[in-house]
């Protein structure tokens, strides 16, 4: 096929990726190069990690950072340092997704999840400071969208208290991310302040919140994931379909939307398909907006 100027081999475009709702990986393909206007800026920069699923959500998958050995020659590629879960390499030779034909290839290879860290490759082809603060809100059992909404709002509220200018999306499966444009002087800043926010946000409500990790402290409550700031680690992109049974997406919502699921609207409101996100985007464009966003420095933490 050919996409965006370049020519692309594509292959088992009949096979079903998701069973559960006939989902293929020509749709898939689809869905990526439709979304692609509003999903690039999110990874304008910003070194790739797929999750790939080959034969389908039902089937094994795998993560691949050390993608560019079997990149198209016209797919931008980076060595960056390896993170620690990284065994036995010094560097990953990595792929920044460009363009509208960067993303064909990728969705081609059944990469369903795209991944991204919280900075950006520099002038120098090294990691610039993190430019994004994440908030990961992840319910533990017996909780759900709704009691992550009311986090969600009380973060809102600390961020902006704090100078920032904060944006929220669906993760695509249980829980929601809050993020916020800042500008830091070290990159273990935004891993700092995060963390005293979780610990704050667990004092004052320990039956509702949790900031540490232990899956037995976390029944009945909403875990502040922190963690994600450290520069090691990703998150899941805006606008990217998730490896759910469904073929979700990790959806840019508005804060009016949180609020409305606080006041008691169905929180399935807030779990989005394809068609239903290229239908957002064609209402109200990039919920997402972060370039148009205050870029603050982030308070000491």
């Amino acid at each position: 096929m050919r996409v965006d100027g370049r020519q692309l081999e594509v292959s088992n475009l009949d096979k079903v990726l998701f069973p559960e709702v006939s989902f293929t990986k020509a749709q898939v393909i689809d869905y990526y190069v439709r979304i692609a206007p509003v999903l690039l800026p999110h990874l304008s920069g910003r070194p790739v990690t797929f999750t790939r699923w080959p034969d389908g959500v039902e089937g094994q998958a795998f993560f691949e950072k050390n993608s560019a050995r079997h990149a198209p020659e016209w797919v931008r590629k980076v060595t960056v340092p390896s993170p620690g879960s990284s065994k036995g390499r010094e560097t990953l030779e990595m792929v920044i997704l460009e363009t509208v034909a960067d993303l064909a290839w990728a969705a081609n290879l059944a990469a369903l999840e795209l991944h991204v860290p919280q900075w950006q490759v520099g002038s120098t082809r090294q990691p610039a400071l993190p430019d994004l603060l994440v908030l990961d809100l992840d319910p533990g059992p017996h909780t759900g969208i709704t009691e992550c909404c009311h986090l969600a709002e009380r973060l809102r509220v600390r961020l902006v208290d704090d100078g920032l200018d904060p944006v929220v999306k669906t993760s695509g499966s249980k829980g929601m991310q809050v993020y916020a444009p800042i500008r830091v002087g070290d990159r273990d800043h935004p891993s700092r302040y995060a963390k005293k926010l979780a610990q704050a946000l667990t004092a004052e409500t320990p039956d509702q919140v949790v900031w540490r990790m232990e899956k037995a402290l976390r029944p009945g409550k909403v875990l502040v994931d922190w963690s994600q700031n450290n520069t090691a680690k990703t998150t899941v992109a805006p606008y990217s379909l998730r490896a759910r049974p469904d073929a979700t997406v990790s959806t840019p919502i508005g804060w009016d939307e949180v609020d409305a699921v606080r006041d008691g609207a169905d929180p399935g409101s807030l779990r989005f398909r394809t068609e239903e996100v290229l239908e957002r985007v064609e209402e109200w464009g990039d919920l997402f907006d972060i370039a148009d966003r205050r870029r603050a420095r982030l308070p000491q933490g």
